[in-house]
């Protein structure tokens, strides 16, 4: 189990990394012009609004320097629901609400040829419902950044990557705020090694991928099922290698997982725990129209229990379990498809699935996933950079851990005492509206169906404030 505090933050040793981060950059940037040098800022952030500030950032990166950044503010409210029983892991059937922070500050440096270092501290602060508790579908995946009262700050990413261009042109792109602007060769490789967040590199998606300008229920931002490599803050360390040409694209990743379930510690038994990953991507186009279809497969080996042996232990009434854990290797696999169907229209599908049989240890507790959707642009009504979203998430358990939580078994999410076994069923529907360069504000919903598996509780509705600036 969790400790209380779920999505706490994973303590990283500061002196370490700004040792490193301090060598490095010391490292002059290349006098030729290489990626990034005089490319344009991706998108009008809000220093558009400060005279000067655009033009001072881009001089900046010519010289060699990153510094962009972005605060998220989300407020959500839920009223009561019908509950007539609950576990310790339940979601409170009582009316609540819980605010999050988040602040990302991306600081890049170029070091030789097509060589980038990123390093992002990051204050936060805030709570999920129930401390992320009793949903397979939580309703805020910024809260992977919480789990604190005060203002916290840690260091979530620091890599290093290098860029090898296989082609001769400037025809590539990557939309990646964490990646210096400016042209990249259209077939290349990439090697990214360090800390960061997997979701970052893999099962991406158009029009579902990001909890700051999209979707914010977890089984909408990456495939619910698939237990991703995470710690309890939403990072990892590993080393992932890229290939891509416009048209095809493959990933490779080895991850760090979690040494507990939920826990804030990676295992550091690197050769018996350890998150592979493998994705092939196809892209094309409709006419004008792009589309994408993405194939992830996943092995995580992980010093779990078996659910068979918890349910006993349970009916046993072991208090006990250690026992029963071991390193073992759970297979899972995840499809994502983005189609734009129209200038203003683009649609979405995710499938995820895992083998069930041991426990789920990293991001949610959830065996198959089935999700859909929509996103229109506001286009038609005369507010081109406005967006609405309207989309499904179907999830559900296996046989095994069906019978556990029955039982009255717990585990890192779930655990309402007893189960009236139905797939949750998660709606969320937002509208994004685009309030300056680089400023959004979202109002967003969410109706949560058979919450934590339990067709005795609920329905239960979620109502969010969201407020973003990025530079």
């Amino acid at each position: 189990m969790l400790p209380r505090c779920l999505f706490r933050r994973a303590r990283v040793a500061w002196g370490l990394p700004f040792l490193l981060l301090a060598g490095l950059l010391l490292v002059p940037a290349p006098a030729e012009a290489q990626r990034g040098v005089a490319g344009p800022i991706y998108e009008r952030n809000i220093d558009a609004l400060i005279e000067g500030a655009e033009e001072w950032l881009a001089a900046m990166e010519e010289r060699g320097w990153l510094l962009r950044g972005q605060m998220t503010n989300t407020l959500q409210g839920m009223p009561r629901f019908r509950a007539p029983y609950r576990g310790e892991n339940s979601l409170s059937g009582q009316h609540d609400s819980t605010a999050m922070q988040t602040v990302d500050l991306v600081l890049g440096r170029r070091l030789w040829e097509n060589a980038e270092l990123v390093f992002v501290p990051s204050p936060t602060r805030g709570f999920g419902f129930a401390d992320n508790h009793g949903l397979g579908g939580l309703t805020n995946t910024e809260s992977f950044h919480g789990g604190t009262r005060d203002w916290d700050t840690n260091i979530t990413r620091l890599f290093l990557r290098q860029t090898i261009d296989i082609s001769y042109d400037a025809f590539g792109q990557d939309d990646d705020p964490m990646r210096f602007a400016g042209p990249l060769a259209l077939e290349r490789i990439t090697i990214t090694a360090g800390k960061i967040a997997t979701w970052d590199i893999f099962d991406n998606n158009r029009y579902s991928h990001d909890p700051r300008t999209q979707f914010l229920n977890y089984a909408l931002v990456g495939a619910g099922a698939f237990d991703i490599a995470t710690d309890a803050a939403g990072y990892t360390h590993g080393l992932a290698v890229e290939w891509e040409n416009g048209t095809w694209a493959t990933r490779l990743g080895a991850f760090q997982v979690t040494r507990n379930q939920g826990g804030d510690y990676l295992d550091d038994k690197v050769t018996r725990a350890w998150q592979l990953l493998a994705e092939l991507d196809r892209f094309w186009w409709l006419g004008r129209r792009p589309g994408a279809l993405r194939v992830l497969l996943g092995a995580s080996r992980t010093r779990s229990a078996r659910y068979d042996d918890l349910t006993r232990a349970v009916r046993a009434d072991e208090a006990d379990t250690e026992r029963y854990r071991a390193y073992r290797t759970k297979a899972m696999v995840a499809l994502s498809w983005d189609q734009q169907v129209s200038d203003t229209l683009g649609v979405f599908g995710r499938l995820g699935w895992n083998d069930g049989r041991s426990q789920n240890m990293m991001v949610t507790e959830m065996d198959w996933s089935v999700a859909g959707g929509v996103s229109v642009n506001g286009w038609r009504w005369g507010r081109d950079d406005d967006t609405v979203g309207l989309a499904m998430n179907i999830g559900g358990l296996h046989a095994p851990q069906r019978k556990f939580l029955k039982a009255g078994g717990l585990g890192f999410i779930l655990g309402d005492g007893r189960l009236s076994y139905a797939p949750e069923v998660v709606l969320e529907g937002y509208y994004d509206v685009a309030l300056a360069p680089g400023l959004t504000a979202a109002v967003d919903a969410q109706l949560i169906f058979n919450p934590g598996y339990n067709a005795a509780r609920g329905p239960v509705q979620v109502g969010t404030l969201r407020l973003r600036a990025a530079f």
